[in-house]
């Protein structure tokens, strides 16, 4: 009966783990350096979590529809080691964001600078919060 349990719980941890490794990407697999973004609207959504911080805006285009566009940064350990703090970014904060964008054409980016505009504080891509 041990035995069997033994079995049971290196197999669900070993799916567990697995999850956890699909998750993780690589920057080429998921988004294009040869797109680049510049974008600037309002902070619909921050997630501070693991393995990297997403946050999301609403962008208006020229015909003056909104789209909202999900950026990809860095993981919450690095940015706190950078001096970030989980409300460096509130929503309906308005920032500026230069991106690259995804291969597969969605409004997803990953974000290579974010600034705020109403300060000028580079958020991401510059010095750390509190050190301009």
């Amino acid at each position: 009966m041990r035995r069997r349990l033994a079995i049971v719980v290196m197999c669900v941890a070993s799916l567990a783990a697995s999850g956890r490794a699909l998750a993780h990407h690589s920057f080429a697999a998921e988004f294009d350096e040869n797109k680049p973004l510049k974008m600037t609207g309002t902070v619909t959504k921050v997630e501070w979590t693991n393995p990297h911080i997403w946050f999301f805006m609403d962008v208006k285009n020229p015909d003056g529809s909104v789209v909202n566009w999900g950026f990809e940064m860095a993981s919450p350990s690095q940015l706190l080691r950078q001096g970030w703090k989980n409300n460096s970014m509130k929503i309906g904060d308005q920032v500026t964001v230069e991106a690259k964008g995804a291969r597969d054409g969605s409004n997803h980016a990953n974000a290579q600078n974010v600034t705020l505009n109403a300060t000028g504080q580079r958020l991401f891509g510059g010095p750390p919060p509190g050190q301009q």
